[in-house]
């Protein structure tokens, strides 16, 4: 929850802004004296964002600060609303991404403000990278940002974001160090660790089993094998013990959720010591070690065999065991909009960041290349390369790194997406990113001609026969639907398009409009609204989009608009 704290009118009209935005994430701390509503907020929220003078929001915060792993982010903004300062928690309370969301809904008159050094020069904090991370962290941050040799010691291949060419530098001595491991280190005072999300650990139990039970079981079995609690990603069992209050404690306690899985898929697990216990009370000889494998996935090790708790008092009631799951690579596939910068979306832009490699079409990654981390990898092609991008991405992915597969409006739509899921598996992670398409580009600068249903249709016949669009298009026509056509023209390709207009004419009256759109959004944009008549298809390419209105669209003040058409509006 996001708290809004402001002191004057001009504040608290922007507070609102943001809580007419934000309805669910927001709350309004309007009673009583701002530092009582500062100190309340602070204390309900995990971020604040203060209307008040940067040094009123310090002075106020100041006394409520505990730990830097547990205050919330604050933003602060100012009374003009011309900057949104990420006061405190920039990358452990997210203020440095508030900070920027807010910007963005208060307009383009106001700046985020981040003054996080790892951010201002473009290099990934170890506390944003998502993961846990102990030791010396500010010592081996300072090395990063002086550019100080620093040496990375990781135990296989994860999706890390890029990292200056002087982190993971070989054959230079240096006493600065960054471990990405699950395994316990002893650290010396210039060296930090991060801890990946590798372990699974299994757990089996009886009726009524205690949270302590369990929790002290997983220690001890993690302590015994030098492995750190804060890699656990998930603990696992049985469906018949989803609901046992002392596994649901202890997955809370440590923070990661409780996956269960029937004992049909547990009993086909091949375990080392499989018992007829829980096979009788339960349906499968296994429950701690399929249990840890099962949710390590495939290519798991067994790190720590099944073992009891040993309360002195009474029988265990508790058995675990740990698992280790393969590196997984990351791979997301990202929609950049159509082409203005005000249009790619923060988690567009996030996940661009986050990228230690991208692959894309030579000229989509030219938009974007600006954006990327300094020493990102880019592997880039020209037109008619899809599969074979999509199978870079992949394997990119697979060798554990953290991929980002660009492409233009959403990637979903008529882009990388569908040629990359085909490709990828369940041995790495995907991420879908939505970008705003061609169609919705085009729609908004022509009006509100999807008003009602429509249709998207490609006309280009390189990967779908011709006898099939026409088909779709016929029946489109008949559905009276609106239809947008993509690829509607190349040099290769000029009768498709008056061949599906002239489908079409069979169902629409000459004077239906038509919005032909180039270049949405883009600084040589061009709009031009005309009918099915008068469209000279000979004006149209491959960068166009042409929307077809149904027998209810009009053109309404210069605008294409196509009613809702529910009954209180006839």
């Amino acid at each position: 929850m996001i708290g809004l704290v402001a002191a004057t009118a001009a504040g608290s009209a922007a507070a609102q802004r943001l809580a007419d935005a934000w309805p669910d994430r927001t709350r309004r701390y309007d009673e009583g004296p701002v530092r009582t509503a500062v100190a309340r907020a602070f204390a309900d929220c995990d971020q604040l964002v203060c209307f008040l003078a940067a040094g009123a929001t310090v002075r106020l915060v100041a006394p409520l600060l505990r730990d830097k792993a547990a205050d919330p982010g604050v933003v602060c903004v100012d009374e003009a609303g011309r900057f949104a300062v990420a006061l405190l928690g920039g990358h452990g309370g997210g203020a440095n991404d508030l900070a920027a969301e807010v910007a963005g809904l208060l307009g383009d008159g106001c700046t985020p403000v981040v003054t996080t050094a790892t951010d201002a020069v473009g290099i990934p904090g170890l506390d944003s990278v998502g993961w846990p991370v102990e030791g010396a962290v500010a010592a081996v941050t300072r090395a990063v940002l002086d550019g100080d040799p620093v040496a990375l010691r990781a135990d296989a291949t994860w999706p890390l974001p890029t990292l200056p060419p002087h982190v993971g530098v070989r054959g230079v001595a240096t006493d600065v160090r960054l471990y990405v491991t699950d395994r316990r280190l002893p650290l010396a005072a210039r060296e930090a660790v991060l801890r990946p999300p590798s372990l699974a650990v299994g757990v089996g139990a009886s009726r009524g089993v205690a949270g302590d039970e369990v929790l002290g079981l997983i220690h001890d079995a993690l302590d015994g094998a030098g492995l750190s609690p804060r890699s656990v990603a998930a603990l696992a069992t049985v469906d018949a013990k989803a609901g046992e209050p002392g596994l649901l404690a202890a997955a809370d306690r440590l923070g990661v959720p409780l996956r269960t899985f029937p004992a049909a898929e547990l009993a086909a697990v091949d375990v080392p010591t499989p018992s007829a216990a829980p096979l009788a009370a339960v349906g499968t000889p296994s429950v701690a070690e399929a249990a840890a494998l099962t949710a390590a996935g495939p290519g798991a090790e067994l790190l720590v065999r099944k073992r009891k708790s040993t309360p002195a008092d009474r029988p265990a009631m508790a058995t675990c065991a740990v698992a280790r799951r393969r590196p997984r690579g990351r791979l997301a596939v990202v929609g950049l909009g159509p082409g203005a910068r005000d249009l790619l979306t923060p988690r567009a832009r996030t996940e661009l960041r986050r990228a230690s490699v991208v692959v894309g079409l030579d000229q989509y990654v030219a938009q974007i290349r600006d954006l990327l981390r300094p020493g990102t990898r880019v592997l880039e092609s020209g037109l008619g390369a899809e599969e074979e991008r999509a199978r870079t991405a992949v394997a990119e992915a697979r060798a554990g790194h953290a991929v980002a597969l660009v492409g233009s409006g959403d990637a979903g739509v008529y882009a990388m997406a569908s040629p990359a899921l085909a490709e990828a598996g369940a041995d790495i992670d995907v991420a879908g990113v939505p970008g705003v398409t061609a169609a919705l580009a085009a729609a908004a600068l022509l009006g509100a001609p999807l008003g009602h249903d429509h249709v998207s249709v490609s006309l280009s016949d390189l990967h779908t026969p011709w006898e099939v669009i026409e088909r779709r298009v016929r029946a489109a026509a008949e559905a009276d639907l609106v239809v947008t056509f993509y690829n509607p023209r190349s040099r290769a390709r000029r009768r498709q398009l008056p061949e599906a207009l002239a489908l079409l004419a069979k169902h629409r009256v000459p004077g239906t409009p038509v919005g032909v759109v180039r270049n949405a959004s883009r600084p040589d944009e061009h709009v031009l609204l005309t009918t099915l008549a008068e469209l000279d298809p000979e004006t149209v390419d491959m960068m166009t989009v042409v929307t077809v209105g149904n027998s209810a669209t009009r053109e309404i003040a210069g605008r294409m608009v196509t009613p809702r058409g529910y009954r209180w509006q006839t």
